[in-house]
């Protein structure tokens, strides 16, 4: 216990403080959660997404991984995804990545880091896309910063092609999608103004996919008829028993 006592007693204080501001702030929140916004961003403990955006309990959805990526595979993120889209109906859905990234950094280079190089590999694809844009900058800084705002926008274009955001931007209410990138240097985040609509209108002769019409239902089909030998055998009936029959 003594490991974690400080973020108990930080956790008690911060009860206490709430209380105060609302008594009834707990309870509220207790009742469910309506988030506008998904924040899928980078696990790096530097980046809090609740500290860099502002918001509090019960505002914003968060996943977060190694480089705030969205893998098609990760069956956490598109349950994440799913969730926050069909039932909590986020309004902005946001890919946020950020200056300094370590796991950018190590898909930059050659080397071998265990487990994660199956990860990484998500990240050297986009080098692969941007490979010329990357080589035309001689400056190694420059280069990995860059490389976190072109990761930022491939995974918002990863998420224009699942069908979860495929059959959300047919709906009367579609969901927004944003990258940004954070500074860890000064605090601020970055807009890169992707254009989400745009995305999914320029990939969606590829991409695009439709669910299956929903089948008829049972009762446009009349059900058969019982079958004649099928019927149930009546019970045989049980013989009175004799008078004075003491059963022995």
């Amino acid at each position: 216990m003594a490991g974690i006592s400080e973020i108990l007693e930080n956790n008690k204080q911060w009860v206490a403080s709430k209380n105060a501001e609302d008594p009834k702030f707990f309870h509220r929140l207790a009742n469910g959660q309506k988030p506008k916004y998904l924040f899928i961003g980078c696990s790096d403990s530097r980046v809090p997404a609740s500290g860099i955006t502002g918001t509090g309990p019960g505002e914003m959805f968060v996943h977060r991984n190694i480089a705030n990526l969205v893998v098609h595979t990760d069956m956490n993120l598109l349950s994440v995804l799913q969730y926050a889209v069909e039932v909590l109906g986020v309004q902005d859905i946001m890919v946020v990545g950020h200056y300094g990234c370590g796991g950018v950094a190590a898909a930059a280079n050659n080397k071998q880091y265990g487990l994660i190089d199956n990860w990484l590999v998500n990240i050297r694809d986009v080098v692969r896309l941007h490979e010329t844009e990357l080589l035309r900058l001689k400056d190694e800084e420059q280069r990995l910063r860059r490389l976190v705002e072109l990761n930022v926008v491939e995974q918002v274009r990863n998420l224009a092609k699942t069908n979860i955001i495929q059959n959300a931007m047919r709906s009367d209410n579609p969901p927004r999608l944003h990258g940004l990138v954070y500074d860890i240097a000064d605090g601020v985040l970055k807009d890169l103004n992707v254009d989400g609509d745009q995305v999914f209108t320029q990939m969606e002769h590829i991409y695009a996919t439709e669910a299956p019409e929903a089948e008829a239902t049972s009762a446009a089909t009349p059900a058969p008829a019982p079958r004649a030998d099928l019927k149930p055998t009546p019970k045989p009936t049980p013989k009175p028993a004799a008078v004075g029959d003491n059963g022995q």
